[in-house]
């Protein structure tokens, strides 16, 4: 019983780790501060809507892989124990999570494909 707890405890702590790693693995690839100071033209709108999409597509594909995860917690529960019941609202915190970043990043490329348009 001890060794399971033990090994369910290390693959949420490798988890916890490696979705850390990722965040710190992938700098964000611009100054968005001096991006959106700088922003003058269409071009410029156009190219910081397409960076508000691209990190939309990425926010929506985590939440589908913890999706994933959370139908695995789901079908194997018997196997997890109490530690699953977290596992699973966690997961469920992180889905719903992504899901409004990616919205939110889904809005804001609207607005600056907007923008663009008013300048053209």
């Amino acid at each position: 019983m001890k060794i399971g707890i033990n090994f369910l405890a290390l693959i949420v702590l490798s988890l916890l780790i490696s979705v850390t790693q990722a965040e710190l693995v992938e700098p964000h690839p611009m100054d968005m501060t001096q991006a959106l100071e700088n922003a003058k033209t269409a071009a410029d709108h156009e190219a910081l809507a397409k960076h508000y999409e691209e990190v939309a597509k990425r926010m929506q594909l985590k939440a589908q892989e913890h999706e994933k995860l959370l139908e695995k917690y789901e079908t194997n529960a018997h196997l997890y124990g109490r530690l699953g019941e977290r596992l699973q609202a966690h997961c469920k915190m992180l889905i719903r999570s992504y899901e409004d970043a990616a919205k939110a990043n889904m809005e804001m490329a609207e607005s600056h494909r907007s923008m663009a348009a008013e300048m053209k």
